[in-house]
Parts: C-alpha cells; structure tokens; sequence
C-alpha cells in the first residue's frame, strides 16, 4: 500500500507546498471504505491558504489529477478522499505476495540483535495457564522480531530454588509418603506444593522448619541437594516436553541457582562501592530520590531476593551476548520490580542498562476468578490440554475424516484454541479464559482462522486450473474484492507495528478482519464459475488471502491446516 500512498502524497506535496513528511503523517486511512482508501484532513492548511478547511479540500479536489492508479478524489467536508483503481490494487498486491510467498509481509528495517527473556515456570510447582500465556507471548515476539529479518536470542529464566522448594522439599521429606510418577511430574510437584503451603500456614513451628531447609539447601547440605537435584531434574524434564508441545524454542535457559551466588557476591560488591546500604540488617538501595522507594537487595538473614538475582543476570547475559536490545517478558505485577532493577543498573554503571526493557502482559483468570498456585485453585497445563483435546475431538466427531485425521486435526485445534486465547487480548490486559469459546469454530478464535485456510484450500483443490497464470486483475471490481485485496496490502504495517508495539494482538485482530472479509466475499460471489478469466482472478484473490493466513498464524506459533 505504501506505492499508492507515495503517489498521492507526491501529488500532494506540489499543491500544498507541504514537505513530504507532514504529508505522509496527515495521510490516513478512512474508518470506513465507502470513504476511499486514503483520507486527507485539510485543517492544518487553513492559515496557509487564509480558506474555511472544506474550501481547501474542493480546490485540491479540482486540481488533482486523477489516473488508472488513482482513480477518484471525492470531498467530504474538510476531507479529500482518494480511491485507488482496484486493477492496479490487485496486480500491486496480489503479484508481491505470489512472489514472496512465505517472505510476504517482511518490512525493510535495520536489523538488531534482540534477547528475550521468556519462559519463565519455576521447578516443583505446577505449570498453569499463566505460564501459558508468558510462553506464547513469548514466542510470538519472537517469531515476529525474526520474521522482520533480526536475530533473537530465546532464553528462559526458571526458578529452580529459593523459598518455593525449601517448602516444596520439607513436605516431601516429612509428609509425603507417595512415589514419583512417571509421567506429569509437574502436576504432581503443584499438589505438593500447595498441601506444603496449606499444612505450612497452620503452624508457626514449620516455617521454621522451612526456613532452616531453605538455609542449609543455601549452604549446600549434602542430603537436601541430593534429593533437590533429582526432583529438579526430573521437572525440567518435565518443562522441556511441554515446551516442546506448545512450539517453543529456547537457546539459553538460565537459571536461579547458577545466578544466586554471583549476585550476593554483586551486592556486597555495591556495598564496599557506597551504592548500597544497611537497614535493619538487610542489604538495601535507597531510590526515593527516583520516587521508587527502597530496594532490597540482601535479606537480613543473609538469604538472595529476586533482585539479588537479577543483577547477576544482567551481568550474565552481557558477558555471553552482544545484544542490541534486551527484553524481559515478565507479568504486570512485576512491573515496578523492573523499575526498581533497571535504576538501579544505571547507579552501578551496568553497561548495557540503556537497552534493557521490560514487555508487561496481564495475568489469566477464569470466570470464577484469580488464581493461586498456594490455594490450589489454579488450572494445570495438563488438565486444560487433555479437556480441550476432549472437546476438539468431539467438534469433529462428524467430520468426513479417517481416525488418524481426527487425531492429528484435533491436537491441531486444541493448540490452536489454545494459543491465540492467549494472544488477541493487548498483552497488558487480563484474560478470562473460557476453553468452550476458545474452541469454537465461529467468532474471534483460532480454529476459526484455521477452518477459514482449511476452506480456502479446499476450493484452490477444486479448481480445474491448478497453475494461476496470466491473470485479467480488472475482473475484481466489486467492494468485498476491493476491501479484501485492500486488507492483504497492509499486512506488512501490520507486523511491523506488532514488532514496534510487541503486540501479537495486532497480527490476531488483523487475521480475524481478513478472515471475515473473506467469508465476506466468499457468501457474495463465486470463485468458480463458467467464466474462466473471472475464476481465474478470484482464485488468484484468494490464494493470496490462503497465503497471508498462513504467515499471520506462523507468527503465532499456530499451523495452517489444509484440511478440516
């Protein structure tokens, strides 16, 4: 789209005497198509011109030369309205995605070194949703930042001890009286959890009992970290196959116990340095004069604290990658931690503290409200995966497909349910998530987007003419043709903004309108039809529109099934 843009704001620039950038930044696009493809407020140029803004825009209407490309200006009010011919749309758009194919939407920036830091489950508690949610997050940025031609370093930071499996560890040394299963070991390690936490806060005698568990683990009791490295091991053997189900790739797990120790050793370090203070026997930063309260580094007993931690990260990651910006991808409530750290890295002349940022998304609720891993109210991975696959299989139990279809199809569907429930909201915005609305096959879901490519496939597999060559573009001359095509044109915006943005929901929201737009066209005309050169057009149309779906769901760590 940005070719027909630059011929209007060229035109523009002789008649206005406006630089080419106020043009470019007064262009719009119209809420509505009726209204055209681009839009021009004329309200700046009424010093100018010394004329009511909706004279301005007749005289500009009355000398702008209109062509093939654009094909009409109308007025409306203080606006001039251009409408690009849809024969020059088509060909434009149509061809650059048939050249491009898997490449079409990638937009001409400088490419980065980018180090995201997602992923972030701890061993010995359960993976629930929310963690869901952090890893297609994720993992989307991700693929966005890729797509777009950048390199991404993937790395995860879990927590692998501290206070969780001091408590973890003391019940199922002095309560559990069960074996380690086989399989789900991290559904199993957040039931023991939570009864540690329940049990835990009836008696003031096993916190202290915790809290010695904690020390000597930090201390490196030989009894206690062999039983933690074992039940750790088998967690993260646990971590890596759900990793593996959702898509996920990570080049770097990182982890608390490799950073706790350098990072008292940065705290005292800062000490000596005068950048940290005592108070009340703990280790602290004073940042009041950033209006962001006090920091605590160092607990008094001498024990690491995330922020203890985070510093040596920090280090960590700097010391292995050049990077050009560093993300933390970490949920909302952390966001004044962040503000804390980031500060504070500036104080202790971390170098790479002007390119850290930290990516906030919303925690996931259910309708019956917040969840927690203490009160053992939350919804495992596991739970939720095996009940979608359940109601997948049962979505299309009628399908005209064989059993090994059904079974492929329907871990299809439920991934895709999955995910993009946790994608089209803004990231920042809190998520009730309802497992039969994520299945559907109608509305704003995934299976939706993926019955709308399946679809599509299926027409392309119909048509007599399997090679589109030698394609009459004037055919598509009708508005849900026009719109559609319109639609294709702007997905390179599209993720260039979601990778601006780091919002996923932008690529979501876009696949929904093509999608609709589509169905659109679709319940209005035939695609095939005893007019062989109008078939032609359309199926050119969408094979293109099949093409950008399938990019868009890419991005989304969701597959493109050719058959539903």
């Amino acid at each position: 789209m940005h070719q027909f843009k630059d011929q209007i704001s060229q035109k523009l620039v002789k008649l206005t005497k406006l630089s080419k950038s106020e043009i470019d930044s007064l262009l719009e696009v119209p809420p509505d198509p009726k209204l055209g493809d681009y839009a021009f407020p004329c309200f700046s140029l009424a010093r100018t011109f010394k004329k009511a803004p909706n004279k301005i825009a007749q005289n500009l209407a009355e000398k702008f030369e209109v062509d093939e490309t654009i094909r009409k200006v109308e007025v409306k009010g203080p606006y001039l309205n251009f409408f690009i011919g849809t024969k020059e749309l088509a060909q434009n758009i149509l061809m650059q995605i048939k050249k491009q194919k898997q490449k079409y939407g990638i937009s001409k920036t400088k490419k980065r070194t980018i180090l995201i830091e997602g992923w972030q489950p701890n061993t010995h508690k359960a993976f629930h949703i929310g963690h869901i949610r952090n890893a297609m997050v994720s993992e989307s940025i991700s693929r966005i930042f890729e797509f777009q031609g950048h390199k991404v370093i993937r790395s995860s930071y879990m927590g692998d001890i501290g206070a969780h499996v001091a408590k973890w560890i003391w019940y199922y040394t002095k309560h559990y009286k069960g074996k380690i299963p086989k399989n789900n070991v991290t559904k199993w390690a957040g039931e023991i959890y939570t009864k540690a936490t329940q049990i835990s806060a009836e008696n003031e005698e096993y916190q202290k009992q915790i809290n010695d568990i904690q020390k000597k683990l930090e201390s490196q009791d030989k009894e206690l970290t062999k039983i933690w490295k074992k039940t750790r091991e088998l967690c993260i053997k646990d971590l890596w196959q759900i990793f593996e189900e959702l898509d996920c790739k990570i080049d770097r797990p990182y982890w608390e116990s490799e950073v706790e120790q350098p990072g008292i050793k940065i705290v005292k370090q800062q000490l000596e340095k005068g950048n940290a203070e005592y108070s009340e026997g703990a280790i602290i930063a004073d940042l009041e004069k950033y209006n962001l309260k006090v920091l605590v580094l160092l607990k008094s007993n001498g024990t690491s604290l995330y922020s203890t931690k985070d510093l040596a990260l920090a280090y960590l990651k700097s010391e292995e990658y050049e990077f050009d910006q560093s993300l933390y991808i970490v949920g909302s409530e952390q966001e004044f931690h962040f503000k804390q750290l980031f500060q504070y890295l500036k104080i202790i002349g971390y170098p790479d503290a002007d390119k850290v940022s930290h990516v906030s998304y919303g925690l996931v609720s259910l309708k019956q409200g917040k969840m927690s891993s203490r009160k053992g109210n939350i919804v495992l991975y596991e739970d939720l995966r095996d009940k979608l696959l359940k109601l997948a299989k049962s979505q299309i139990s009628n399908r005209n497909l064989d059993e090994k279809q059904k079974q492929k199809v329907s871990r299809i569907v439920t991934f895709a349910a999955l995910k993009f429930s946790m994608l089209n909201q803004d990231p920042k915005k809190f998520i009730i998530f309802d497992p039969k609305q994520a299945l559907s096959f109608e509305g704003e879901t995934g299976p939706y987007l993926q019955y709308t490519h399946a679809r599509i496939c299926s027409i392309l597999r119909k048509s007599p003419q399997k090679a589109i060559t030698n394609v009459n573009f004037s055919l598509l001359q009708t508005k849900s043709e026009h719109n559609l095509i319109k639609q294709l044109g702007t997905f390179p915006d599209t993720v260039s903004q979601a990778a601006s943005h780091y919002k996923p929901s932008s690529i979501c929201r876009y696949l929904l309108d093509l999608a609709q737009m589509f169905n659109e066209f679709y319940h209005k005309h035939r695609v095939l039809s005893d007019n062989l050169e109008l078939s032609k057009a359309r199926l050119a149309l969408i094979d293109s529109t099949r093409q950008v779906l399938e990019n868009g769901l890419l991005l989304l760590g969701i597959q493109a099934p050719e058959r539903m």
